[in-house]
């Protein structure tokens, strides 16, 4: 059995220990790397039976529209159902106030669309894409992650998983995050990506983008992002490492051009993948808060 096999056989088994202990699951999607492979696992985990949990996009409408037109096209091809909720309708119904200014970002107002569908769905589990390698804050996940009846995360109050023994009693109202992925590395993804042969949306190969730059971060040039004077525009062959809400995801400069230049620019990468996200770079703990308040 190789490497990947042996995370393969770890994801599938936790896939359906999911299935086996919770009765209302969604799998967290956001067109990334990461819930691709993690959709694509689930397929794997109950074929020939449809995946047992529907797919859940939190739209920020700040969102790629390459990401969007994969998102509807790969949830097509799984024979999955999509759930789409808008950071928009969060906004229009006062449940949260949008940020003004050059670095406004809508990413940390999805955590209140996220935990309302949560409520709204009643849903008793969700299974995210993240890995402990990413950041460190995620690096505190357990694969079965506690949240309680307001969707706040304590890590200090973490279960033990001896064994791969999972513990997913829950008090009425509370809910578990879980994170079959957690053992992979972002190397791990692209080479099951390649070995598998996964299609991936375009953003993550080279193409030409009219790009800026800020704070040493290459930003896609957007309406939805507006510039300082000294900010200018150009052009450049750029990829994205990660692919989340435009105003917080910078591209690199690459020119890899199919899954194996990929792996290759990665594996000899000395940078980490959310050193491109803005959002990480609030704070020293950003990630750590916005999980505590019951983020991704």
């Amino acid at each position: 059995m190789t490497h990947l096999d042996e995370l393969e056989s770890e994801s599938v088994y936790v896939l359906r220990e999911v299935a086996a202990q919770f009765e209302n699951v969604a799998l967290l999607f956001s067109g990334g790397k990461d819930s691709i492979v993690l959709s694509y696992l689930a397929r794997k985990a109950f074929w020939p039976a449809r995946i047992p949990f529907v797919l859940l996009h939190i739209d920020t409408g700040h969102n790629f529209e390459e990401t969007l037109t994969y998102r509807d096209a790969w949830a097509e091809k799984l024979g999955a159902r999509l759930l789409v909720r808008s950071v928009q309708d969060s906004i229009d119904q006062g449940r949260v106030t949008e940020e003004s200014g050059v670095h406004a970002s809508r990413n940390v107002l999805q955590t209140v669309t996220l935990v309302d569908a949560i409520m709204e769905l009643g849903l008793d589990a969700c299974l995210g894409g993240a890995r402990r390698d990413e950041e460190k804050a995620r690096a505190k996940e357990r694969f079965f992650s506690h949240r309680d009846a307001f969707s706040q995360w304590d890590p200090k109050n973490q279960r033990p998983e001896l064994w791969q023994l999972f513990n997913g009693h829950k008090a009425p109202g509370e809910h578990f995050r879980v994170f079959p992925l957690s053992n992979w590395t972002e190397l791990d993804i692209w080479r099951y990506i390649q070995r598998e042969k996964i299609p991936m949306p375009s953003l993550y190969f080279t193409h030409t983008r009219p790009v800026f730059e800020r704070n040493g971060m290459v930003l896609a040039a957007s309406e939805i992002l507006p510039r300082l004077p000294e900010e200018t525009v150009t052009e450049r062959r750029v990829r994205f490492r990660t692919i989340g809400d435009m105003t917080c995801t910078g591209a690199v400069d690459s020119p890899a051009a199919t899954i194996e230049e990929i792996v290759a620019e990665v594996a000899a990468a000395r940078t980490t993948e959310r050193g491109t996200r803005a959002d990480d770079k609030r704070s020293e703990a950003a990630m750590e808060d916005r999980k505590r308040t019951g983020y991704f």
